[in-house]
């Protein structure tokens, strides 16, 4: 949109004469780059009750509109300047257009596969600010000279405003509040990854953007999330079992817990960030091999059997929707061992339609099925699905074992939470076919209130 309105004010100021040169639209498109790391926080607060769509698409909006229209006005110019006849025109618009287009896809594979990872985007937006003045001021020379205007000491001033934008650092310390303290943040190539702790109920968090990817209490090491509860009971319906497969790190608490009952845990986690942070903050040591990769690559790779796959990814933020269709759950089927069983972990809404559209994918690879959930008799719900080709039955020796902290005997316990999921109107998820991530537009959303409530907007916004 902001390109689109820059080509035609670029094209209408080329037939004009005017006092406002291309080293002034340069020049604001410097400044405007600089503040949007300054305004971002108050933009989304202002938009995050659009919901995550509209929300999204305002903040873009807002943010980007003043700096990318400047950029769109240069074209337009560059070619009238360029053309000096007619019978040039031609060639002269079609190169600009060239090198315009080159250098959008070396900036976008420069920017994601090094810069972002390296410096993340508040550095990149203030580099990209820098290098923008620098080139509006020796434009502003050019036109001087050749031009006979006087365009430097506007560029000039545009600078020293840019200049004070620039000043703040994008290596700040950590930010301290009232009740949170933030450890550690970074930006990987997948998120926003930030490791926080809450001084007041002593609890530690990791979040990826709006996504909590791990938690514990910081007094006894144990994890708040209650669906780790119902993972940690997984032995219990395979005695025998001795190694299983993590997809989806965060801090490691499931491999550190199947640790204790003697299973050894292969851990995949797809940003190196995470992976280093659980270390770090969480107090994670592998026991078995930690590949960092995309599971959906990685898993192809792995030789060995499992008697548990622990399928970690779908957290009430993100939703990775490519690791959820039927062939993802063929090739995790041939991993298992014969009898093996397969966790995954679903947030959403029980009278969903992604619920039930989960429940059906599932059920078009392994015939025995069991859903079991954190809050009975809550619709908004962690569901850790498990899935096996034989019936998945709870050992009979562990039937009277405690259940997870103390919570009654263990069969009752799990008993509570087992639900019946509908299979309609779900559908049959596949590689051709995800609405995934659309489907669950409204989890986002709420899942995002929830945190806010937690942990304040403000430890959420950029």
């Amino acid at each position: 949109i902001a390109l689109a309105l820059g080509y035609y004010l670029g094209g209408w100021l080329a037939d004009r004469t005017t006092r406002f040169r291309l080293s002034h639209q340069i020049a604001l498109a410097a400044l405007f780059a600089a503040m949007i790391p300054l305004i971002s926080t108050t933009v989304f607060s202002w938009t995050n009750a659009l919901g995550v769509r509209w929300g999204a698409f305002a903040s873009a909006l807002l943010l980007f509109t003043l700096p990318l229209t400047f950029l769109g006005m240069v074209g337009p110019q560059v070619i009238k300047l360029a053309a000096r006849r007619l019978e040039g025109v031609g060639t002269t618009s079609g190169s600009v257009y060239a090198i315009s287009t080159v250098g959008s896809v070396v900036g976008t594979l420069l920017l994601g596969f090094f810069l972002l990872p390296s410096v993340g985007s508040r550095a990149v937006l203030y580099g990209v600010s820098a290098v923008l003045m620098a080139v509006a001021v020796g434009l502003a020379i050019h036109e001087r000279r050749k031009l006979g205007t006087s365009s430097l000491g506007a560029v000039l001033l545009i600078a020293v405003l840019g200049a004070g934008a620039l000043y703040p650092s994008a290596g700040t310390a950590a930010v301290r509040s009232k009740d949170f303290e933030v450890l550690y943040e970074t930006e990987s190539m997948y998120g926003w990854v930030r490791v926080i702790d809450d001084r007041v109920k002593k609890m530690r968090w990791m979040l990826s953007d709006s996504s909590v990817i791990s938690a514990l209490w910081l007094e006894s090491g144990q994890s708040p999330l209650l669906y780790h509860r119902i993972l940690e009971t997984l032995p219990h319906f395979r005695p025998e079992g001795k190694k299983a497969l993590l997809i989806g790190l965060g801090g490691g608490h499931i491999a550190r817990e199947l640790h204790k009952a003697g299973i050894i845990t292969d851990a995949l986690e797809i940003d190196p960030v995470v992976a280093a942070m659980a270390k770090r903050y969480f107090g994670f040591e592998p026991p078995g091999e930690l590949i960092v990769g995309d599971a959906r690559y990685e898993i192809r790779r792995l030789k060995g059997k499992y008697d548990f796959i622990i399928h970690d990814c779908f957290t009430g933020g993100a939703v990775p929707a490519h690791l959820l269709s039927v062939e993802m759950l063929r090739d995790l089927q041939s991993l298992l061992e014969e009898g093996g069983i397969l966790a995954l972990n679903f947030v959403g809404f029980a009278q969903g339609e992604a619920a039930a559209a989960v429940y059906r994918t599932i059920g078009a690879v392994f015939p025995h099925r069991r859903t079991l959930v954190s809050l009975p008799g809550e619709d908004f719900n962690d569901f850790v699905f498990l899935a096996s080709m034989q019936p998945i039955v709870l050992d009979a020796a562990a039937a009277d074992e405690p259940a997870p902290r103390g919570q009654g005997r263990l069969a009752e316990w799990l008993q509570d939470r087992q639900v019946e999921i509908r299979q309609e109107p779900g559908f049959v998820i596949t590689d051709d076919f995800n609405p995934l991530e659309s489907m669950q537009v409204r989890k986002a959303e709420v899942y995002r209130e929830l945190l806010v409530q937690r942990i304040g907007a403000a430890m959420l916004t950029w």
